[in-house]
């Protein structure tokens, strides 16, 4: 058996066109208050390789769908106040529909990644990780709210492959307790049996091999290997790594592929589909402000 592989170019086409058609008929509607397209602007700190590829993915895939993007670009050494005083003016200037900082900031200059998520407004906050918008996804099984990007991203794989998660068993592979709790959430909402392990757990093949569903978000290329997942398993791989001049993910393919049902590749799986949805999530606010 080869696995099948979770196509997110196709899926993340699938989104645009979506956000085109919503677009064009807003602008057909005379009760659209704004009077003009909606408005993202993205902070970039320093010269990251990686970030400037990941922004200016963002800033192309806008233009096409119909959404006009700022790119307010920072040196390195611009220092937290600077970037704190530049979200503030974001906030509150009324074209603006939706903010995001890309991440990683540049390391050892004394950022402080919490603080500078938090300063941008809820309202505001296309990747839906201010404490605020994040509280509800943790705590709730509300419907309505607009989920972070990646979270949106793995919903939509599950669909696309009719994946019901009524009893399924998913073992999020993640560091962050906030990513990987407020996922363990939005997929327990919706009937999985989720939960969070560390990578450098001792259980961790343990944890692996009992997923129906299996989501690594390590940054650690091939780390999750066939000896580690259930047959018939889903893996939906989110670790994004460049090394030696490609793209890697923490599954390695190879070993996993007779084994597992389906698998989204690395590239051209989640990556695509989380500019999308970032775009998705930047029309949902600007609804909410029309």
């Amino acid at each position: 058996m080869n696995a099948k592989i979770i196509n997110g170019q196709a899926l993340a086409e699938d989104i645009k066109d979506e956000i085109v058609k919503e677009i064009l008929e807003l602008n057909k509607d005379n009760t659209n208050c704004l009077n003009r397209r909606p408005n993202l602007a993205i902070i970039l700190v320093g010269n990251n390789t990686d970030s400037n590829l990941y922004v200016d993915k963002k800033v192309n895939t806008a233009k096409l769908v119909g959404i006009d993007t700022h790119v307010y670009q920072c040196d390195k050494d611009s220092g937290q106040a600077k970037l704190l005083e530049m979200i503030d003016f974001l906030n509150n200037d009324q074209e603006i529909d939706a903010i995001m900082v890309q991440l990683p900031l540049p390391k050892g200059r004394d950022y402080d990644t919490d603080e500078i998520i938090a300063r941008v407004k809820p309202e505001k906050d296309v990747d839906r990780f201010h404490p605020v918008n994040i509280k509800p996804v943790k705590d709730t099984c509300d419907a309505g709210i607009i989920l972070p990007p990646v979270f949106g991203v793995i919903l939509e794989m599950l669909k696309s492959i009719d994946c019901d998660l009524e009893d399924k068993i998913v073992t999020i592979v993640s560091k962050s307790e906030i990513f990987g709790g407020s996922l363990a959430k939005t997929l327990s909402c919706r009937g999985a049996s989720a939960l969070v392990v560390k990578p450098d757990a001792e259980d961790l093949a343990e944890r692996t091999t009992e997923a129906d569903v299996l989501i690594p978000v390590i940054g650690k290329p091939g780390l999750i290997t066939g000896s580690m997942i259930k047959e018939d398993a889903i893996i939906i791989d989110v670790g994004i790594t460049r090394d030696m001049g490609s793209i890697k993910g923490d599954v390695d393919t190879e070993s996993c592929q007779d084994l597992a049902a389906y698998i989204s590749p690395v590239p051209g799986g989640v990556g695509p589909m989380t500019v999308a949805m970032t775009l998705k999530n930047t029309l949902e606010l600007y609804k909410i402000r029309k």
